[in-house]
């Protein structure tokens, strides 16, 4: 346990002085590098002896000589120093020159929707950076960023407008900064039922009469559209759960299921699978993107 009584004895200057007469091995040398008269490190000198209780230097031909004591004190008082200099020193990052490892927990969709926007000019600004990823839904990922085991998350919630600014501000320990926000869209295959020859509207009531996929995100299965649904006594049939967004999109493909997802993720896999957007008939409030910080992890930013 830390001893304050001892620690409040100590004063910093005296350990910067002893550092100096171990490396000068001289009171006038000391003095000069420490711009102080021979008399004030003479007194600090004697201050340090009756402190460690020891003489820590002795006369010899040619200046003073450290004592085992005073040899054995050195490291230590190196890593102080250094330690008290680190403390006080403002945090600078430079980029180029960083190889510090990031560590972030990311909701699936953001490696669709923000990563590739960012991902080049991050390394080249940082090429010797390192990101280690793992996904957000771990039961114990607010922890993490309370402690700093992780540096910051990133994940995706449906909010009203009024809720995403205070989402967390209730939780002691976190905060949260909006990147962005997006609308839902519906995914369909290319020819499904609904596409060919229907002269129905694409209303609330046929998306109702589908068959649905759903991202199974978090640690339950209660999701933002459903409770909407449910405040107006309706729901949703729920064919297949499945816990990831590449899963969905592929049994999207070889179903007549209808997968509902953020509308920038829904408009990339159209360019790239044979696929249909359809608008969500449905009234929802937008779904946030979420920075996520612990208290520790904030202190580094």
């Amino acid at each position: 346990m830390l001893s304050l009584k001892k620690v409040t004895a100590l004063d910093l200057n005296l350990l910067v002085c002893l550092y100096v007469l171990l490396e000068e091995c001289s009171v006038t040398h000391a003095a000069r590098r420490l711009h102080l008269s021979q008399s004030a490190v003479s007194k600090k000198l004697t201050r340090l002896r009756e402190l460690l209780n020891d003489p820590l230097f002795i006369r010899a031909s040619h200046g003073m000589k450290p004592t085992p004591r005073a040899l054995e004190l050195l490291p230590t008082l190196e890593k102080l120093l250094c330690d008290a200099e680190d403390f006080i020193a403002p945090v600078v990052f430079e980029p180029y020159a960083s190889n510090r490892r990031f560590k972030i927990a990311l909701e699936e969709t953001v490696y669709t929707l923000l990563l590739p926007k960012f991902i080049n000019d991050l390394f080249t600004k940082a090429p010797n950076i390192t990101l280690d990823t793992q996904s957000w839904w771990k039961p114990n990922t607010f922890e993490k960023l309370k402690n700093g085991e992780l540096d910051f998350g990133i994940f995706g919630q449906d909010l009203k407008d009024k809720d995403a600014s205070l989402t967390f501000k209730q939780s002691k320990g976190i905060y949260s900064h909006e990147l962005c926000s997006d609308s839902q869209l519906c995914i369909v295959r290319k020819n499904h039922p609904l596409l060919c020859g229907s002269n129905r509207e694409w209303d609330q009531s046929y998306y109702l009469e589908q068959r649905h996929i759903q991202v199974r995100s978090g640690l339950d299965d209660h999701f933002f559209l459903d409770n909407i649904l449910a405040d107006k006594g309706l729901s949703r049939d729920i064919a297949i759960y499945v816990s990831d967004i590449n899963s969905a999109v592929n049994l999207c493909a070889h179903t007549d299921f209808v997968l509902t997802a953020p509308s920038y993720f829904a408009n990339n896999l159209v360019t790239k699978l044979d696929l249909v957007v359809l608008p969500l008939p449905i009234e929802l409030p937008f779904y946030h993107i979420l920075v996520i910080l612990g208290t520790a992890s904030r202190k580094r930013s």
